[in-house]
């Protein structure tokens, strides 16, 4: 950028010919060398992309978390102490599983080059003094080009000259409505607001323009909010660092244990110090839930895989649990809360008020008076002003493709709103245009703020109809229809006009004033249309009435704002509008109270860090903000401690989205730019599936302690019989094998682990405040349930079956075996007792607090099915010769099967007493 150009506003306030100056241009553009010359200095016109990591990374990503690099360390002790099998196992688990998550996150977000395709292909310029249609990467600043409704803008531009011209910026600002452009310099409310400067990346909607470019490529404000949004690191998600710190917990438990056995079978066993190094390992080996990081990646995958059915794609697997965590959703009005459709309610007539029921560009509705459909005979006023409505409108509504896709609008909204009153009037659009054609256009600008058209009435008569600003209508009024009549407009008339229209803009809504004039041979009122002007047409007009309209609230949004009320979730509306619709709109829908604080653009601008943080923490709507600002918002909610999702559909938005902990982009309406940004993308645009993602990633969070849980608790009875044979010396033999630990921990738990990831929300989930930040998946209510009550029983149990075993062979009056069949024997009936106590524990870990029988005892068909399975797979390390070999096992007896049978209903129902009691001493 040359840093000796003047800013946007400075150039949009220079004189014309001082302007040209500046930029070395005129209004015959530049000549083929200059273009070039610049093109080579400054570039393309073109948003430049950074560079995407590269696929090799983000594969070996999956490879290099604290985690999977402990599952690497666990299975090169197990084959440097001589366990080849067991490494081998360890290894290709973690393998498996960075696989698995690659390919996931790899399918869900692919990089595009979404910001390129919102610009337009094709511009034409004025160079070496003729019109020429150039590739929009050529254009340069100072370039000379012409603008058409229709066209997408290529470049931050000053207009020189302009008729009517209206562009839709809502994908930079999130404003609604279009704005009026002229060549005049005004300065407007908020940033991007200059009346004689367009933006890249917006839409001209209405009329033609001549205008300058300023800047081009990434110095264009399209430009620097990709800038801003490519420059953002991505954060750790809450999952990752909590994982993280899992990790190091459960490796300072296993390495500590592992010392404590070490020092043990010195001191007590009396092994030799290398004997005693190995099985300390193979204890730590042990010691580590190896099935855990698969089981929590699968689980967030099915969590995946459900909000995909509820219209929530989640790119990254972490995201889902961070959802579940959301204290603050930042969130955008227009397009997210609202329709994007403004859609008119109300019209006002000096003698009667009517309602207008339906909503967005469809025919969805009727007017209303007095609860019943109007017969438009009986109302003459009424028909004027909806054959006003209709006529003086240069819009068109084109249906969409597909019963389901949005109608197309060809001009602005405020008109799409006025033609689908018609239609719902009943008034046939095509018959009324052929009876009343129009014969003379003065179009709209935003000086007048009004559009005025003349056409030819059945009986052959001129007729004169304008609709436009309210206070431009009332100052070329000198008479008012009513009841049929036209009389004089009296000051009274006027002040209840104006009382109406102040009435409506209190609730939000937006007033378009309808007038009309005759052609009755009034002095200065030209008899031939064709020579109408604006100065002696707009004067002695008839006002008829308001029309009255808003982008109407989603109608599903009442209900997902009251859920996140009684989550404790607080939703902060951040919006390109005005203020006053601003907070119309967040108290109607329930956001916020009147009382809340409604900052704008400028004045948080002027706010310091500090007090942008205070300000966050209470009830606040911020309007006619930037999108640089949204993302301070964020950052604001995130210094206070808040976990923050934000959401978006335009370009605007970007930013914000990708600093928030989770980015949330609408999948319909949404640009490109912010899918790129987001980290869940709503293919419903509904706001409604953010709540049900919401719950969706509280209930992941809880199933995720549901299977730590289930996965802990069987290291107890892992451990035990290490600590039965440490300290009698060696007299009782191990009673499990290393080998037979990790049939638990890769084998028989697995399929459970992932049923209880299945698992449906408990109710009540919504009712509950989100989780503390300092909150952990391992705290103490899991330790003392897995190692001081589920693992304990199972280590009882375990072991009275490894004694069990031996006693049936003489025990106690022969020494327990440690080698031969009745060991092998007992070291099985110990695995098999551990994974009957795992089947209660399945069944018990499906609710914390709630009975099981009261969620249905076989409503989670996934861990029945995981039950099937670990049974299944007990019985083959049972029967089949190779696995006895490699698992030191043996088949058991008829009687061993109804004693592990027994194992699972006491333990049931034992749980279900201490949730009861629990339950009865939390109410």
């Amino acid at each position: 950028m040359d840093k000796s150009r003047l800013t946007t506003d400075a150039l949009a306030k220079l004189p014309t010919d001082q302007f040209y100056q500046q930029l070395q241009t005129s209004q015959h553009g530049l000549s083929s060398q200059q273009a070039a010359a610049l093109l080579t200095k400054v570039g393309p016109n073109t948003i430049q992309q950074t560079k995407s990591r590269s696929q090799l990374k983000a594969f070996l990503k999956n490879f290099t978390s604290l985690m999977a690099l402990l599952l690497w360390v666990s299975g090169f002790i197990a084959m440097f102490t001589g366990m080849i099998e067991l490494g081998i196992a360890i290894w290709a688990v973690n393998l498996i599983n960075g696989c698995f998550s690659f390919w996931q996150e790899h399918a869900a977000q692919k990089a595009t080059d979404s910001l390129k395709e919102m610009l337009p292909t094709y511009t034409h310029v004025i160079r070496d003094g003729a019109t020429t249609q150039i590739n929009a990467t050529d254009l340069v600043p100072g370039d000379v080009f012409t603008i058409q409704a229709g066209n997408s803008i290529s470049a931050d531009a000053r207009i020189m000259q302009a008729t009517a011209l209206q562009v839709d910026e809502s994908a930079l600002t999130g404003e609604s409505l279009a704005v009026d452009k002229r060549a005049a310099y005004a300065k407007g409310d908020g940033k991007f607001a200059e009346s004689n400067v367009v933006y890249a990346g917006t839409v001209a909607v209405n009329g033609t323009a001549t205008a300058v470019a300023l800047q081009t490529g990434m110095q264009t404000e399209f430009g620097q909010i990709a800038t801003l949004t490519q420059h953002q690191k991505n954060t750790v998600s809450p999952l990752t660092a909590e994982l993280d710190r899992l990790t190091r917990q459960i490796s300072l438990i296993a390495i500590l244990i592992g010392v404590i056995f070490f020092i043990a079978a010195i001191f007590f066993v009396h092994y030799p110090v290398a004997k005693s190094f190995v099985f300390a390992l193979g204890m730590i080996v042990a010691f580590i839930p190896e099935g855990l990081l698969p089981t929590v990646t699968l689980s967030l995958a099915q969590g995946v895989t459900r909000m995909s059915k509820k219209h929530a794609l989640v790119k990254e697997l972490s995201s889902v649990e961070t959802l579940g965590e959301t204290t603050v959703i930042c969130s955008d009005k227009t397009g997210t809360l609202t329709q994007n459709q403004m859609t008119i309610n109300h019209v006002w007539l000096p003698d009667q008020i009517y309602k207008v029921s339906g909503q967005g560009y469809v025919n969805n509705g009727k007017l209303l008076y007095q609860q019943q459909p109007v017969d438009l005979t009986a109302a003459p006023d009424l028909a004027l002003l909806l054959r006003v409505a209709a006529l003086d409108n240069d819009t068109e509504i084109q249906p969409g493709k597909t019963p389901q896709a949005k109608p197309k609008i060809m001009g602005t909204p405020t008109e799409a709103a006025h033609l689908i009153l018609a239609q719902k009037s009943g008034l046939d659009l095509k018959q009324l245009a052929d009876r009343y054609p129009r014969v003379q256009e003065l179009p709209f600008d935003s000086d007048r703020k009004r559009m005025t058209t003349i056409h030819t009435q059945p009986a052959g008569q001129p007729v004169i109809y304008v609709k436009g600003a309210l206070d431009g209508i009332l100052a070329i009024s000198d008479t008012i229809l009513e009841h049929g009549q036209r009389r004089p407009l009296t000051d009274a008339d006027i002040q209840r006009i104006n009382a109406a229209n102040q009435h409506y803009a209190g609730e939000g809504l937006r007033s378009m004033a309808i007038a009309t004039r005759a052609f009755d041979g009034q002095a200065g009122l030209p008899t031939d249309p064709a020579d109408c002007t604006i100065d002696n047409t707009e004067q002695h007009l008839t006002f008829v009435g308001l029309t009255v309209m808003a982008d109407p609230p989603r109608p599903e949004i009442y209900d997902a704002v009251a859920k996140c009320h009684r989550a404790n979730i607080r939703i902060i509306m951040v919006t390109g509008d005005s203020p006053l619709t601003a907070k119309s709109v967040a108290t109607k829908i329930g956001i916020t109270s009147d009382q809340a604080r409604v900052i704008t653009g400028d004045e948080l601008a002027a706010m310091s860090a500090t007090d942008l943080q205070a300000a966050v923490k209470g009830e606040v709507i911020f309007a006619r903000v930037a999108p640089e600002q949204k993302y301070r918002i964020v950052q604001a909610n995130q210094y206070n401690g808040e976990i923050v999702a934000s959401t978006g559909d335009g370009v605007n938005d970007a930013p914000a989205l990708k600093q928030a902990d989770i980015g949330i982009a609408m999948g319909v309406t949404g640009t490109d730019v912010a899918k790129d940004a987001a980290d869940m993308i709503l293919t419903d645009d509904n706001f409604a599936s953010i709540v049900a993602a919401i719950e969706e990633g509280r209930t992941v969070y809880s199933n995720l302690q549901k299977f730590l849980l289930y996965i802990l608790n069987s290291n107890v009875p892992e451990a035990v019989p290490s600590v039965l044979f440490l300290f009698s010396r060696g007299l009782i033999p191990l009673p499990l094998t290393v080998m037979q630990i990790l049939t638990v921990d890769l084998g028989t738990d697995m399929l459970p682990a992932l049923g209880l990831g299945a698992e449906k929300s408990e109710p009540g989930v919504m009712d509950q405040p989100p989780r503390a930040r300092n909150a952990h998946l391992l705290n103490k209510a899991i330790i003392w349930k897995a190692f001081g009550w589920y693992g304990l029983i199972a280590s009882i149990l375990s072991t009275v079956a490894y004694f069990f075993v031996n006693w049936l062979h003489g025990w106690p009056n022969v020494a327990l075996a440690g080698s031969g069949d009745t060991y092998i024997m007992a070291t099985t009936m110990t695995l098999a007792a551990i994974v009957f106590c795992q089947i209660a524990a399945a069944i018990n870990c499906r609710t914390k607090v709630n009975s099981v029988f009261s969620v249905g005892l076989f409503s989670n068909h996934h861990v029945w099915w995981g039950i099937i399975f670990e049974v299944g797979l007990l019985a083959a390390l049972m029967y089949i010769p190779v696995l006895q070999g490699l698992f030191n096992t043996t088949a058991i007896m008829g009687r061993d099967w109804l004693l592990l049978l027994s194992i699972p209903i006491p333990l049931v129902l034992i749980e279900e007493g201490r949730k009861a009691i629990v339950r009865q001493l939390n109410h």
